[in-house]
């Protein structure tokens, strides 16, 4: 069987293992506090999720998510993960995550950062534009007609790939949408963040979920500016 390994286990972290073990994969999770502070979520969460290290976390994920402030790239682990699929779920906030120059002149993306800080492995944009619980109620299986789609972005087009098989036993539709370089698209303060999974509201935090298809999230995409 195979296994999510998650690198942070917040909001965001924590939906995906949700969604992960209710689509039979197995989980480890990780944080930097380390592994008996998640004690009561790996309880909730049944027999296939335990919690590790984030090295331990990063070796035995077949697919690895690093949700963690971007302030914090720097901690995530290099060896572990060679050679493997990394989805990157970051946005960078200046309030929580300091000014990094690179990012406020746009010089980067917070995803291409990740990449430098770990040039062997294969860094993939994805769920940093929805909000946690719409991604815990909107998924649905494949077929459906209202499948939601998310972004996916990426440098690597095998790992795109192998990051939408995710996306799709999760329960979501990938749309890819170019490379790390374009991933400024979903970042907060663009169209397709947050609104378009809450009805269109712009307090979409207190939103009810709303499916939103690829034709939606695409020509949002496209209407992006800098």
């Amino acid at each position: 069987m195979a296994t999510l390994g998650l690198i942070g286990s917040g909001s965001i972290g924590g939906t995906l293992a949700r969604l992960a073990v209710d689509a039979g994969l197995d989980v480890v999770l990780s944080n930097s506090r380390g592994p008996e502070t998640l004690a009561d979520l790996v309880s909730g969460l049944g027999p296939r999720a335990r919690a590790a290290t984030p090295a331990e976390a990063a070796a035995a994920g077949d697919w690895v998510v690093v949700t963690i402030p971007v302030k914090a790239v720097g901690q995530v682990p290099v060896a572990p993960l060679t050679g493997k699929t990394v989805i990157d779920t970051g946005n960078y906030y200046p309030q929580r995550d300091g000014e990094i120059a690179e990012l406020k002149d746009g010089g980067s993306t917070d995803s291409q950062l990740l990449q430098q800080h770990l040039p062997e492995s294969h860094v993939v944009k994805a769920f940093n534009n929805i909000f946690f619980r719409h991604l815990a109620v909107l998924a649905r299986p494949k077929g459906s007609p209202d499948r939601t789609a998310l972004p996916v972005a990426g440098d690597d087009p095998a790992a795109v790939a192998h990051a939408a098989e995710l996306l799709d036993l999760l329960g979501y539709d990938a749309l890819a949408y170019g490379t790390l370089a374009d991933s400024w698209r979903s970042q907060p303060g663009t169209p397709v963040y947050g609104p378009p999974y809450g009805g269109g509201a712009a307090d979409f935090a207190h939103a009810e979920a709303t499916p939103a298809s690829a034709d939606t999230i695409r020509a949002l995409l496209d209407a992006a500016t800098r």
